[in-house]
């Protein structure tokens, strides 16, 4: 483990793995270095790349400066960036795919390549509630944790509450509700594409080729988000893992990314 200082001076934890060109992953919400996708991710990809994966600020070993904002999440790609050498390609995960959107719009990144942004473009599934930010930050001002966990996981990402109760009694629900006060931070980066509105007509700023990448058994509302961010982004290709789902399994993801990265 490596730290690296982000312009505001908060601490970025980092670990470099592999050899040849740099590449960056980035998690998507609640996720850390040890408990990540991530982490199998950068095991496949090693072989190809020197890949830097890292603890978005707030976990695991990065710093937490506040207030929050998404221009500071992007500095903090920015620094890792750096820290490769001034440029990197970028790959982004769920929340973290639309953070890695982000950064992208002023980064020097050759391609980008991101998995299931969680964008709610149409009515295949039910918006994002209106007051969804507002109830989330009143429940971890009174330090209601589990409260704000099982708000993000039924209204956030849309799962039942059946399915909750059960993730409520297995042993991680204690290492979710341990990051629970960056849950803010990850809505920050989607809410705004979480309406069931269509995305804009286009996204001029992301100019890099880039792959959009959804899984064949993931929900028609996800996939649907997927393929309309590659219709609007300049420069994007479209590619569908069969059998997979939202918890894309790295053997299934990493040949993918290698092809087009490498191309």
């Amino acid at each position: 483990m490596t730290t690296t200082t982000s312009a505001d001076g908060t601490k970025i934890a980092y670990t470099r793995a592999g050899s040849g060109p740099a590449l960056v992953l980035v998690d998507g919400a609640m996720c850390y270095r040890g408990s990540s996708p991530n982490d199998a991710l950068a095991k496949e990809l090693a072989a190809h790349f020197t890949v830097y994966t890292y603890d978005r600020r707030g976990r695991g070993e990065s710093g937490d400066t506040r207030p929050y904002t998404v221009e500071r999440e992007v500095e903090d790609v920015a620094t890792l960036v750096k820290e490769a050498g001034g440029e990197a390609f970028l790959f982004g995960i769920s929340s973290g795919a639309a953070l890695a959107l982000e950064a992208a719009r002023s980064l020097p990144l050759p391609k980008l390549a991101v998995y299931e942004p969680p964008f709610i473009v149409d009515a295949t599934r039910a918006r994002v509630p209106a007051d969804y930010v507002t109830r989330l930050d009143q429940a971890l001002k009174e330090g209601k944790r589990g409260k704000a966990v099982k708000m993000f996981m039924t209204e956030g990402v849309g799962l039942s509450g059946a399915t909750v109760a059960m993730m409520r009694i297995m042993p991680f629900w204690a290492k979710l509700k341990r990051v629970a006060h960056t849950i803010p931070y990850d809505t920050a980066l989607v809410i705004g594409h979480q309406a069931g509105e269509p995305l804009p007509a286009a996204w001029p700023e992301v100019t890099v080729p880039a792959l959009a990448i959804d899984g064949g058994r993931s929900p028609d509302w996800m996939r649907n988000g997927v393929a309309s961010l590659a219709k609007v982004l300049p420069s994007a290709e479209y590619r569908t893992l069969p059998g997979q789902t939202h918890i894309v399994k790295a053997p299934a993801l990493a040949p993918v990314l290698t092809e087009f990265f490498l191309a």
